[in-house]
């Protein structure tokens, strides 16, 4: 596995949380909108085994709905438990992020002069 694919298994659970909070989506199209902001290695394959475990861990709910272009599909939005988990992810996110990328920049020294 790639350390690319090592840090997006690590976070994935709040992309697609915070996909699903802006509008109830579909497997199939939660996969597109997470490849057009640049997560092209997320496919299909790799949602629904995540839907399926947000669904059960109560963060989220399907509901079948008619499709204008075949069958039903199962779009998915977000429960209370879900809303706050994303809240939970953003700062930890935030926090871990920040002196992350200060760490891993060139040229700039994160650490103070003693």
């Amino acid at each position: 596995m790639s350390i690319r694919s090592q840090l997006l298994k690590g976070i994935l659970d709040g992309c697609v949380l915070a996909v699903i909070e802006k509008e109830p989506v579909y497997g199939y199209e939660l996969s597109k909108k997470l490849q057009k902001v640049g997560l092209e290695d997320v496919s299909e394959g790799t949602i629904y085994p995540v839907l399926l475990r947000l669904q059960k861990n109560k963060l989220i709910v399907g509901e079948m709905r008619p499709s204008e272009s075949g069958p039903n599909r199962k779009y998915y939005s977000l429960t209370s438990a879900g809303q706050e988990t994303l809240e939970t992810i953003s700062i930890e996110w935030n926090q871990l992020s920040v002196p992350i990328n200060a760490l891993l920049s060139k040229g700039d020294e994160p650490f103070e002069s003693t």
